[in-house]
């Protein structure tokens, strides 16, 4: 099959991720000044300790839903991004805020995990424990393809309580969840609801699709971003990162990160930085452009040489002497499941992970064959 011309040209999603108190929206809308505080006559009260009595004539289920949001209230954080930028007439380099977002303890060693669209704009970061003490924060690592990062703090481990993870694979729509976090820049605050879907899509800041997103109807407002999605038991279930909103305020559809897909990454990002993301040693053409000519699947544009690609035979685009381009495979199915895009193979190969082998169906010339490779690690 020949193509006579292409261009590799980036597509653009209008998904609306924006840092500070601006929480990302489905809808693109107007949501003010994302490094606007709260008005100063607004003094919230600390959240209750876990020691304050519960008042007497409340159910259980408030009670439970009382004592979820204590204990999980130490382990969130308030998170404040800065830039530097230097003036165009004095040449000072000013510190201008970039906004606020909300985040979680994971350990004892200071790793705080929120939204890298919380971070993204920053050079500059500072951490607000439960006990209103402020520490300055580095990134440890980013994964804008899944919307997450890791920042850390150096504060004593007596005062980080990581929050007790659960898991989204169990995760059913109807269940209650809480969410936590931030919104407005106001202290801690609690919002209930139950899981409204499950197995929802989400574009990343970096145009990658974070799947097996949970939908929730608790109210996520600016400033949740990098809160946690919390089941009954008070155990994280998810990251909260975006809203469907027109006006930029929760409308009832809110979005959380899995926090199967948190459990993961996590730990590569602490260790490495970044994703350790299985592969296969091939690049892969631009869906957009593939789309453009009609072609379903994932396309192999370059193969590394020694790579498990090479090793397996296949074959990337190629140009002849006389300038015209020659398609060579494309990936239409991994263990059987049909894949449309390059984005789904990726994704296939992120569930099997490194060391595994996977069963790749693969078209060339009007004829189908299968392959096995195994998936390398690559950063």
């Amino acid at each position: 099959m020949r193509i006579t011309w292409f261009f590799l040209l980036p597509a653009v999603f209008g998904i609306g991720f924006a840092t500070g108190q601006s929480m990302p929206r489905v809808l693109v809308g107007d949501t003010g000044s994302a490094a606007s505080s709260p008005s100063s006559s607004v003094q919230p009260r600390p959240a209750a300790g876990p020691s304050e009595a519960i008042p007497e004539g409340l159910s259980d289920e408030e009670k439970r839903t009382i004592e979820v949001f204590r204990s999980a209230s130490s382990s969130v954080v308030y998170i404040t991004s800065i830039a530097l930028r230097r003036d165009f007439f004095s040449l000072d380099v000013m510190r201008i805020p970039q906004g606020t977002g909300s985040g979680f303890v994971w350990d004892r060693r200071g790793n705080i995990v929120t939204n890298f669209h919380v971070i993204e704009e920053g050079t500059e970061f500072s951490v607000t424990l439960s006990d209103r003490s402020t520490w300055n924060a580095k990134i440890v690592g980013v994964a804008p393809d899944k919307d997450l990062a890791v920042l850390r703090i150096d504060a004593p481990s007596a005062q980080l309580t990581p929050l007790l993870l659960g898991s989204s694979r169990n995760v059913v729509v109807g269940q209650t969840v809480l969410a936590l976090g931030n919104p407005f820049g106001l202290d801690h605050t609690l919002t209930t609801g139950v899981v409204s879907a499950l197995g929802r899509e989400l574009r990343s800041p970096a145009g990658r699709t974070i799947r097996d997103v949970i939908q929730t109807d608790a109210a996520i407002n600016p400033g949740n971003s990098g809160g946690p999605l919390l089941n009954s038991s008070g155990r994280l279930i998810g990251v909260n990162s975006a809203i469907f909103s027109t006006s930029g305020s929760s409308a009832g559809i809110g979005f959380a990160i899995p926090v199967d897909t948190v459990r993961r990454l996590v730990p590569q990002l602490i260790e490495h930085g970044k994703p350790i993301q299985p592969d296969i040693g091939a690049s892969w053409l631009a869906d957009g452009v593939a789309a453009r000519f009609g072609l379903s699947g994932a396309v192999v544009y370059e193969v590394l040489d020694g790579s498990p690609a090479d090793r397996a035979g296949l074959r990337g685009i190629r140009v002849d002497r006389w300038d015209r381009i020659h398609l060579g495979d494309v990936v239409v199915a991994a263990d059987g499941k049909p894949v449309d895009s390059s984005d789904e193979l990726l994704h296939a190969f992120e569930t099997a992970g490194v060391g595994k082998t996977v069963t790749l169906s693969v078209e060339r010339d009007g004829r189908r064959r299968d392959v096995t490779v195994q998936l390398q690690g690559s950063e």
